[in-house]
């Protein structure tokens, strides 16, 4: 049976550096965690849950059209860590891989998630962290019996690192995968990045 991929998007940020609700900021005329899902969608995942915080209902909306399974993360001031373990509770029993993607970077293409579950099957063992010009980015896919290991561990990280001997960096020609939206600023950077596509 080919390996089974389902992916976690961690959307239960606060947005308190953006000073609004990042996830809805429009990306080329769409909320921006509409297209975080898409590319999700359009990588062929196998379930797609997202994780939202209690103040999410807008949010979780947004999303209402498209097949995700939405949860939520009931400690509104808990970390990533915390979000991962309210997502893994959810996520299938038959996944064998668990993309960890970030409603940080809205615009990862399909290609790139499709291409790290290729390469799941191959290195099914392997946390696999996509590469752009020899900077790291998102979203990264661990084996799920890695990624449960997070309940001994503080944050990704952690699991990371005291896994070390199984990450494999991948190089990605998709810039997206380290193009971060945290700030006022990165909006309008991502905005201005979008507009000679959108033209």
């Amino acid at each position: 049976m080919q390996p089974q991929v389902s992916a976690i998007l961690l959307a239960a940020g606060m947005s308190r550096r953006m000073g609004c609700c990042k996830q809805l900021l429009p990306l080329d005329g769409r909320p921006a965690i509409v297209r975080s899902v898409e590319s999700l969608l359009a990588g062929g995942v196998d379930e797609v849950v997202m994780v939202i915080n209690p103040a999410g209902e807008e949010v979780a909306a947004a999303i209402s059209h498209l097949p995700v399974t939405v949860t939520v993360n009931g400690a509104s001031d808990s970390d990533m860590a915390g979000s991962v373990r309210v997502g893994l509770a959810k996520v299938a029993t038959t996944t064998s891989g668990v993309l960890i993607a970030l409603a940080d970077t809205p615009l990862v293409r399909g290609e790139t998630c499709r291409f790290l579950q290729e390469q799941h099957r191959h290195h099914p063992d392997a946390i696999l962290i996509p590469v752009h010009r020899e900077r790291k980015g998102h979203p990264t896919l661990f084996p799920r019996s890695i990624l449960a290991t997070i309940d001994r561990h503080p944050t990704l990280r952690d699991v990371i690192q005291s896994h070390a001997e199984r990450v494999q960096l991948l190089n990605v020609d998709d810039p997206w995968v380290v193009e971060e939206m945290d700030t006022p600023e990165d909006y309008r950077r991502l905005v201005s990045l979008l507009t000679p596509s959108a033209s």
